[in-house]
């Protein structure tokens, strides 16, 4: 599937070059002085469309840029579908509802202070542009949805008023509707500016490494994982299953211990009454606790709940390793708290029989517990990587497609 990304200009904040980063980017790497950077925000990016309308008092205008994954559960099982979209973040109706196609033909840039204009507040929470992913094409009713992978930004848009006229500032063009009445309210500058820190271990000093999605980086020196985040670099837990091959690949997942209400779902002998499993519940599974299992990378919808599906009934028991795996590591790309709304679409994935799906799925609550990062180790041959113990393949086309997610 392919799927639309766009680019930001910007400049590097060590020597001042131009530079051109993808929406996706969390690391970056000058091409001329060659320093290493970790993208950091408080909550979510916002862009800003380049004008280019002279003399004009230009206005601002706030856009909810919404992507990723929407789970929708039925009585006879669970839809995926992917979805990109723009949705206005005001509620006058003056302006278009959507951006269309202009992200992706133009390149944005970062907002910052030093951005000359008004600007609109958003005043449409970003969880009512959200709903725009319902699933209303089907006529049964949907038992619970959920949106899970997401990419949250705010999207300036310019224009200005002219002859009570509103007029699209990259275009010059008036738009053809009646003289707009709008509410002029308006916040002067935004408090917001893009943090870009060093790309070093700050145990040891040494440069991080992890790919330009990524994020957890690694460094290769003390042998640990730094999390780039709201707070800067943060060390998170970590696991490793050792392989028993040599030239492994390594995918992460999340090991998630979470309380489930309505149903017992405590250890292993527990999943193989609850998904109806062709095995014998013994006292041996009963003393194995049980987990959830996500993917930590984004991929395709249906992929992933394949994946996680395969990894939860395995429950693998292997004794982890806290060090980092030798070899090709793909990138952590879909952070815990992610992982942890995907786990009622989860559940509702493996429940049988699919009438106690129907009475209990909406009464379910889930409490998270505990989150552990685990690199899994794939054998890794010409088009995929193969998990031979769960029986799970993994092609390498589908990682790449994933980059844009």
């Amino acid at each position: 599937m392919k799927t639309s990304d766009f680019l930001i200009r910007h400049e590097c904040p060590q020597c001042g070059a131009p530079a051109e980063l993808a929406e996706t980017d969390r690391l970056f790497q000058c091409g001329y002085c060659k320093v290493r950077s970790c993208l950091v925000q408080k909550d979510f990016f916002r862009y800003v469309i380049p004008q280019n309308a002279e003399n004009e008092d230009i206005f601002y205008v706030p856009y909810w840029r919404l992507k990723g994954a929407v789970f929708s559960c039925f009585s006879d099982g669970i839809r995926e579908r992917f979805a990109d979209l723009s949705h206005r973040a005001v509620e006058s109706s003056d302006f278009p509802i959507s951006l269309g196609f202009r992200t992706q033909a133009l390149k944005l840039q970062f907002l910052s202070p030093e951005t000359t204009g008004h600007f609109f507040k958003p005043t449409l929470r970003v969880e009512t542009a959200i709903n725009c992913f319902n699933d209303e094409s089907s006529k049964k009713p949907v038992l619970y949805q959920e949106f899970i992978g997401e990419t949250v930004s705010v999207i300036y848009a310019p224009f200005y008023l002219k002859e009570e006229k509103l007029y699209d500032a990259v275009l010059n063009k008036p738009y053809p509707s009646a003289p707009v009445c709008f509410e002029k309210e308006k916040e002067s500058k935004p408090d917001w500016r893009i943090r870009f820190i060093a790309a070093l271990c700050p145990n040891c000093g040494w440069d991080l490494q992890g790919w330009r999605n990524s994020l957890m980086l690694h460094c290769l020196n003390c042998n640990c994982i730094w999390h780039t985040g709201e707070q800067g670099l943060t060390k998170p837990d970590f696991a490793t299953i050792p392989a028993d091959w040599e030239d492994a690949a390594w995918l992460p997942f999340w090991r998630i211990r979470a309380d489930v209400s309505e149903i017992r779902l405590d250890s292993y002998a527990d999943l193989i009454r609850v998904a109806n499993l062709p095995q014998v519940a013994s006292k041996q599974n009963s003393d194995m606790r049980f987990y959830f299992w996500t993917p930590a990378f984004k991929v395709q919808p249906q992929s992933f709940l394949r994946f996680a599906h395969n990894m939860t009934v395995y429950q693998p028991q292997d004794e982890l390793a806290h060090e980092l795996p030798k070899g090709t590591i793909y990138p952590v790309t879909l952070p815990d708290t992610q992982a942890i709304q995907s786990l009622k679409i989860h559940l509702a994935g493996f429940i049988k029989p699919k009438k106690m799906l129907e009475e209990k799925l909406r009464k379910i609550e889930i409490t998270h517990r505990q989150s552990l990062l685990v690199y899994v180790p794939f054998q890794n041959t010409h088009h995929e990587l193969i998990q031979p113990d769960i029986t799970m393949s993994v092609h390498k086309n589908l990682l790449a497609a994933a980059k844009n997610l």
